[in-house]
């Protein structure tokens, strides 16, 4: 886990509402005011609206939003199952707007890996967990020598190694989980999407399917995103995005940090999300807590910008702006 000065330093760095600077390494995942139209009954409705996000090489990330936030459209999108209506959509060197036909199967087969809430979409009931996750090798052409050590290599690491010869009937919730994180990585993907990995598990089995991810992430280096309502998910991994109404709206980023007496302690940075036309959306909590409506009021410091309550002088409600000397 990063210390807290590369915690805030690695917030700075997020590009993610302009393009990746020249001679950089570009974000294994990066869009760019990316939009999304449905048309629904003749009315059209605007999914993502202008999203920005870039993640970078290696990172554990969970993209948090309620229904309807737009998650699950952008998950789509990076997954190469649907396409955007307009803006930037790049994974691990591939244009998602452009990527065609035999170039969107090798993608699907080598570069991204796939893990889905329903266990229907992960997994052949008729097929043991070592047969599972040596699908995905065969359909790729790996030689069966190279199945068989891939196989055990990863069952070993996911913790299942003993649900090898064992059908789904046999496996509880949380082991069919983990050996669907088996079939996702069998193939060493850059990238890993998860959808919900814990929305049909308790407590203890998402925990283990969580450290299955982490397990994963460390040991593969893949990038992985999971995308979930549960803002639980926030204590399994490093950086944690906000997504509402279509925009990424928040993020918050995990380290540890390390007192005089040399204790560690777990912190966490929150940021909101800045786009290139200077828009951000403050934290619901933020806005409750200070009983924000219609409008703040700003003012500029040489090294920050201060936001406080204000109302329009006169409106009757007793509250006044801050005065012209920017006091409070």
């Amino acid at each position: 886990m990063s210390t807290i000065d590369e915690v805030i330093a690695a917030g700075r760095a997020q590009p993610g509402n302009r393009e990746p600077d020249a001679g950089k390494t570009e974000p294994v995942i990066y869009c760019d005011r990316l939009v999304r139209i449905f048309k629904v009954s003749g009315v059209e409705v605007q999914a993502l609206q202008g999203l920005d996000l870039s993640v970078g090489a290696g990172e554990l990330t969970a993209l948090v939003g309620a229904s309807g936030s737009g998650k699950s459209t952008l998950l789509n999108i990076l997954a190469a199952l649907d396409l955007p209506t307009g803006g930037q959509a790049r994974v691990a060197g591939h244009d998602l707007l452009t990527m065609r036909g035999a170039e969107r199967v090798a993608y699907w087969r080598h570069t991204v890996g796939f893990l889905w809430q329903q266990t229907g979409r992960n997994l052949f009931a008729h097929l043991t967990a070592a047969e599972n996750v040596a699908l995905p090798m065969r359909l790729a052409g790996l030689a069966r020598a190279q199945r068989r050590r891939r196989i055990a290599e990863v069952l070993d690491m996911l913790g299942v190694a003993d649900c090898a010869g064992k059908r789904l009937a046999q496996l509880s919730g949380g082991q069919q989980q983990r050996v669907a994180v088996g079939v996702a990585i069998a193939n060493q993907p850059s990238v890993l999407l998860a959808d919900e990995p814990t929305g049909e598990l308790d407590d203890q089995a998402a925990a283990d399917v969580f450290a299955a991810l982490r397990t994963a992430n460390s040991e593969t280096g893949a990038t992985i995103l999971i995308v979930t309502h549960d803002s639980s998910v926030s204590e399994h991994v490093n950086r944690t995005i906000a997504i509402r109404d279509g925009r990424i709206s928040s993020e918050v980023l995990r380290g540890t940090e390390t007192g005089a007496d040399g204790s560690a302690a777990q912190v966490a940075v929150q940021y909101a999300a800045l786009d290139r036309a200077g828009r951000l959306q403050l934290p619901p909590d933020y806005v409750e807590a200070l009983d924000l409506r219609e409008r703040v009021r700003l003012g500029l410091e040489p090294d920050h910008v201060t936001l406080w309550p204000g109302q329009v002088r006169g409106s009757g409600d007793g509250r006044q702006l801050p005065g012209s000397d920017g006091q409070p």
